[in-house]
Parts: structure tokens; sequence; C-alpha cells
């Protein structure tokens, strides 16, 4: 009896928990969407130029007026702002003022293009890191520890645009091996090859600007591990520096080490965005830039809350690690962005 009280208890709580994560997302959701309607439309520009192109020029003052109360943009930012939530909570998210296509059909074949980039890099970028924070480790204060200390700190501080310019100028320009821009050459949208070619430099730029940052972290904190007693034991088993560290030291600072991997998400996407407009990348990041730059607000809107659920999501994420490390973050309310 009291066994089924208990398991009714914790389903209770769990659908607890669940509806309050929900509610949670759909308002930062919301505040998210709020501010971003209200900014873009702030910016100096006329979204009518976006619509027409260079058509709008020859239109006369009687036919501009008309299009903007066709289109809606005659109202006050609130009205527009409520006809948008109350369209976009039934899953018609509007038409792009550029493509005069449904913005969901612009977004979600480049949003696989994205998450390729994104996931390729993410691997890439941990797994780097790992190995290299388990080499400095091993050779504290050696001379290879601080030669990769060295040049990773060189290449976290680099520029991303300005090392993506240059690889493009070395390895696609002058040597001609690679391409320079492009998620696949016409024609082979289906050749993994082909695509694969096309990911070797924005993904190298992701990497040269992000390992570094979570290699340092993971090595100071195998590097705390090394202190500690167990340390001292194992290696007087006959257990060698490196043994010890992959078998133990690691294992103990996989928790950190995930907590690390969560809270990254947010710092790897917008990575991801500016590689993907450095490289003409077709994704979602080159199109947020091109949405804004051309007012192209229901296209730019879908964009800020895809990538604000992909954030908001991978917080929680974090918080629900961070917990599991430290029961006594439970009482807490604090959200990692």
């Amino acid at each position: 009896m009291m066994k089924h009280a208990l398991i009714r208890h914790k389903s209770f709580s769990a659908a607890c928990a669940g509806m309050k994560l929900c509610f949670q997302l759909a308002a930062m959701l919301f505040i998210l969407a709020l501010l971003v309607f209200y900014i873009s439309r702030l910016t100096p520009g006329d979204p009518l130029q976006s619509f027409y192109g260079d058509a709008v020029q020859s239109m006369t003052q009687e036919q501009l007026d008309a299009a903007r109360v066709r289109l809606g943009l005659n109202d006050s930012i609130w009205v527009q702002f409520v006809k948008w939530t109350e369209q976009t909570l039934r899953g018609n998210f509007g038409i792009s003022l550029r493509y005069k296509r449904p913005v969901l059909e612009i977004v979600l074949p480049l949003l696989k293009n994205t998450l390729i980039l994104g996931v390729i890099s993410y691997v890439l970028v941990f797994s780097l890191a790992i190995g290299l924070a388990l080499v400095c480790a091993r050779f504290e204060n050696k001379w290879i520890d601080k030669i990769i200390c060295k040049i990773g700190t060189m290449a976290f501080y680099t520029p991303a645009f300005w090392l993506g310019v240059v690889f493009v100028l070395i390895f696609s320009i002058n040597l001609k091996w690679l391409p320079a821009s492009g998620a696949y050459d016409f024609g082979k949208a289906n050749s993994p090859l082909n695509r694969a070619a096309h990911l070797v430099l924005p993904v190298s730029i992701m990497i040269i600007s992000h390992f570094w940052y979570y290699a340092y972290m993971i090595r100071n904190k195998l590097l705390d591990e090394t202190r500690k007693d167990y340390v001292l034991l194992a290696r007087a088993k006959g257990l060698g520096k490196m043994q010890v560290l992959t078998k133990h030291c690691l294992r103990n600072v996989m928790p950190t080490i995930i907590n690390i991997m969560a809270v990254s998400v947010p710092h790897l996407i917008s990575g991801t965005y500016v590689v993907e407009t450095v490289f003409n990348y077709p994704g979602i990041g080159l199109l947020a830039v091109s949405s804004a730059k051309y007012h192209d607000y229901n296209l730019l809107m879908l964009i800020v809350l895809i990538t604000g659920f992909l954030i908001i999501i991978s917080s929680f994420i974090a918080q629900y690690v961070n917990e599991h490390i430290d029961p006594r973050m439970k009482n807490t309310d604090i959200i990692t962005l």
C-alpha cells in the first residue's frame, strides 16, 4: 500500500515538474518573441522594399499605402504582435516578405544544414578538448603542456571571421583544395563527399575558435583531481599517470564535463551563426542575418523562436545536470543561460 502511494506521489511530482518546465519554456519564449518583435519594428528601413524589391521605387503613394494596409504594417506594434501571436498559436508562422513563401518552407531545409554543422562541430570540439586536457594534465608544466596552452590561448582570442577569411585565401583561392562557400556544389546535394568537403573549413573554424575554452576548464578540473589522495594510492599500486587520469580522474570529473557541455550550447550556436555568415553556408544563421537586413519580420521571428527554444532547452538540461551533481540546487530557481 505504501509502495503504491509512493509511486503515485513520485508520478504526481514528475507531472508537476513537467508542467512547471513547460510553463517556464512558454513564458521565456513569449518574452523573447515580444522583445524581438518590438525591437525589429523600431529599426530603420522599409519592409516594402523587401516585399517588392526595386519595383517599390516606381510605386505611387496610393499603391504603397494600400500595400501597407494589406500587409498590416499600418497597425500599431502591439496590434501586429497580437495578430502574429494568434496566428503562431494556430501553427501559422506567416509568409516571408522577401521570398513570398511560408516561412516554415524556407527555414526547415536550412535548419538541417545548421544542425549538421552544429552537431559535428559540437562533437569534435569536446572530443578534442577532452583529449588535449588529458595530454596537458599528463604533462603538467612540461613543454608539451606549455606549448598547447599558448597555441590554444592564441587560437581562442583570434577572431573567427578573420581566421575564416585567411583559411579561404589559403585553402580555397591559393591551394584550391576546398570549396569556399555553400553546403554542396550544384547538382550534388545527395553526395556525402561533396557535402563533407564543404564542411571542412566551417567546422575547422568552429573547432579552433571554441575547443581551448573548454579544454582549459577540463584540464584544470583534472589537475585538481590529481592532487587528491586516491591518485597517490593508485600510483603506489603501480598505475601509470595516464592510466590514473583516464580510469579514475576523468570518470570523477565527467559530471562537470557534462555540465559544461550542456551550458556550452548557446556559445556554440552563436559561433555556428558567425561561421555560416563568413562561409556563406546556407543555414538559419545566415538566413537570420539576411532576414534582419531586409526586414523580413515573419522569417526573423521564426528563427528567433527556434534558436530560443534550443538555448532554453539546453539551459534546462544544464540545470537538471547541476541538480544531480549538487542536490542543494533543487531548492533554487536559477536557470543558467
